[in-house]
């Protein structure tokens, strides 16, 4: 039988505070300017660059400066240490940076509001001082309007995809537009933005391509003749000037097929250069750029060949969320046999890799697997960093006590801005991120031994077989040159296989990462963080017993072994010094499965009710043994969202194992210290 207990979230603070782990991080930038070293992005002094961070959405970005203050140091007890500045020139937030408020008509997006810009320095100069770097989005939505001189402004979709790529007036306001931010002064840091070493990544240009199918993204084209047949006539040019017969005034511009597809690699290349030469060049930034961040055929990849890192976007859902009817999926990672395989592809050889949005969305039952997921898996891959998509959408996060409706209503027309994404409050998720961020910031999950470069071939599509059989054991690469790179042991086909010594069991090759597909299991198993997660209840199916360390009734990963009541869960622990938990004599234990608000109510994947507040969290109850040296020298405290310890659990020592139980009927919590006296 479940039981669930109230979970409230404060704007102001987290149960647990470990920025104590990452003091010496404070403030951003102490290390100087980030800088590329072949697959690694550090800093300026040598230090490796990792970032565990989130998105802040649209009006987010410009918040008062007292809840800049409490957001800042909210995300550091997590051990956040980026924001992704998303989504700043959506029209349909407020404030935005061309606008900071509804009512006077905007005419122009050639100039930056004062005060919106004045809300942007004071959270920037915040989150700085706690320790927690920027990732520069710089066009999302931008809606040109008539006093900008584009062409058929009024015809064009939002950042006026994808013509933004082509067309010289819109690439001239591009430039326009980059060179007033990073020349912008912040007045709380004393430094122009191009100057800050806290900011350390940035893009050109988010979601947009030529690539696009517009029977599969209507949102992403727009049939405008002017525009069409501008793109034509780069086309004509390109064509004459290799010597390539085609013709170029009745093709189609979305066909997958030569010559069109190299001259979509060369158009894409051609605005990437020209906009990162302008910012390098004539606005003086310093820090490393990309060009787009998501993936949708090997030919997208091919482009970023000369771009400083690769990024990209990946999410694991299944809902349908309009305005009436609202359905969702419950899939979990540790049944699906392919999870993450089309984002890896996206990581070219020899350069960083960075995922600036993910999401395993609200409602679906099981997202308490991603952010341990996530986070163990990047750090196998030894990628640079992930932004989760997205904290808030909004400021007004006091009166917000629900999961999936933060604001009062859709935004822009699309539902899911409603509050879907945001994880501010969600237990499941951002409730995960003391753990997370540990594996991936600290390094407690070890690269992969092994690095592998699969060779792309199909530029029309993507061919991930290699990829998404070899993630979760080795790290992964693309190349085009079907060359070896310095550095790595192999070099594959795409279309060649990574065999697993048994099927749905996913093993990493420095054995601290475990998923069991038919036992849906997941482990990791490191020093200084343990973890196992997914059907953990002793009465899962006999497939999964013996596995990796297991035993009847009991999951074991390392020096951690459970026998849970509960059947779906995660149970995390992990040390809050340098010593490994055996010698550890302070830390964390989360046991948290899924949440929901009060009162929510499904009808299969039909929702019926998003409910009421308080959001409530399913308790999870297991026996718990602990291997540590100190013995009985460690108590365990049960800590309440309001951070205040709830009870001290009763503990034995034996065999050399701490042993205890969680989730009964007097101590039911999420968290759980464990503390030597």
């Amino acid at each position: 039988m479940s039981r669930y207990i109230p979970t409230p979230a404060y704007p102001d603070m987290m149960p647990v505070d470990i920025s104590f782990v990452f003091e010496d991080e404070k403030p951003a930038g102490k290390h100087g300017f980030t800088v590329v070293d072949g697959d690694d992005m550090r800093f300026e002094d040598g230090t490796i660059a990792k970032f565990w961070g989130v998105n802040f959405n649209g009006g987010a970005n410009f918040p008062e400066h007292d809840y800049a203050e409490k957001v800042a140091r909210r995300l550091a007890q997590t051990g956040c240490n980026l924001v992704r500045l998303h989504q700043l020139d959506a029209e349909w937030d407020t404030p935005n940076i061309f606008a900071y408020s509804k009512g006077k008509r905007v005419k122009t997006t050639r100039e930056l509001d004062p005060k919106s810009m004045d809300r942007l320095d004071y959270l920037i100069h915040c989150l700085k001082e706690e320790g927690i770097y920027i990732y520069m989005d710089m066009m999302t939505y931008r809606k040109f309007k008539e006093g900008d001189d584009v062409p058929f402004h009024k015809y064009l979709l939002d950042s006026a995809k994808p013509w933004s790529i082509t067309n010289p007036r819109l690439i001239e306001l591009q430039k326009e537009f980059a060179h007033q931010f990073w020349n912008h002064y912040n007045p709380y840091t004393k430094l122009c933005y191009k100057d800050d070493p806290a900011f350390v990544m940035t893009e050109i240009t988010n979601e947009c391509d030529l690539f696009v199918n517009p029977n599969e993204r209507r949102w992403a084209y727009t049939p405008i003749p002017y525009y069409e047949n501008e793109f034509r006539g780069i086309l004509r040019d390109w064509l004459q000037e290799n010597g390539i017969e085609y013709d170029w005034e009745n093709c189609d511009i979305f066909t997958k097929d030569d010559p069109m597809l190299q001259f979509k690699i060369y158009a894409t290349k051609k605005y990437y250069k020209e906009m990162r030469d302008y910012m390098r060049n004539e606005c003086g930034v310093k820090i490393p750029i990309t060009g787009t961040n998501w993936i949708r055929n090997s030919a997208l990849v091919k482009t970023h060949e000369e771009m400083d890192f690769a990024d990209t976007h990946h999410y694991y859902y299944d809902w349908r969320w309009g305005n009436t009817e609202r359905t969702c999926k419950h899939y979990s990672i540790t049944y699906s046999p392919v999870v993450m395989g089309n984002a890896a592809m996206t990581k070219l050889a020899g350069k960083p890799f960075f995922v600036s949005e993910w999401d395993m969305p609200w409602p679906n039952s099981f997202r308490a697997e991603s952010p341990i997921y996530y986070a163990a898996v990047g750090a196998l891959q030894n990628w640079t960093g992930f932004a989760i998509h997205t904290y808030s959408y909004g400021t007004r996060l006091e009166d917000m006590k629900v999961l999936g409706s933060e604001l009062s209503s859709p935004v822009g027309g699309v539902p899911y801005r409603e509050g879907i994404f945001s994880v501010w409050n969600d237990p499941a998720k951002y409730g995960l991120f003391y753990h997370s961020a540990l594996i991936f910031r600290r390094g407690d999950v070890a690269p992969a031994n092994k690095k592998i470069a699969v060779q792309a071939n199909a530029l029309d599509r993507l061919v991930s077989r290699s990829f998404n059989q070899g993630i979760e054991q080795h790290q992964m690469a693309t190349v085009f040159d079907n060359k070896l790179p310095e550095g790595y042991d192999e070099l594959i086909q795409e279309t060649d296989t990574i065999p697993t010594e048994t099927a749905g069991v996913f093993e990493a090759d420095n054995g601290q990462l475990l998923r069991v597909t038919n036992s849906q299991i997941g482990m990791v198993d490191s020093d200084r963080t343990k973890v196992i997660y997914g059907q953990i209840s002793r009465n899962r199916s006999p497939s999964s017993i013996n596995i990796w360390r297991s035993a009847p009734i009991e999951l074991r990963s390392g020096g951690l072994i459970i026998d849970s009541y509960t059947d779906f869960g995660v149970i995390a622990v992990s040390s809050l010094t340098n010593e490994p938990t055996e010698k550890s004599d302070n830390m964390l234990l989360s046991a948290i499965g899924r949440a929901r608000n009060t009162g929510g109510q499904f009808d299969g994947t039909k929702m019926l009710d998003i409910g009421q507040p308080p959001i409530m969290s399913e308790v999870i109850h297991a026996k718990v043994k602990l291997k540590t040296e100190l013995g009985d020298d460690l108590k365990v405290w049960g800590v309440n969202a309001e951070g205040f310890y709830a009870a001290e659990l009763p503990t034995t020592y034996e065999d050399g194992f701490l042993c205890f139980e969680i989730g009964d009927e007097l101590n039911p919590a999420c968290y759980y210290l464990i503390v030597k006296e």
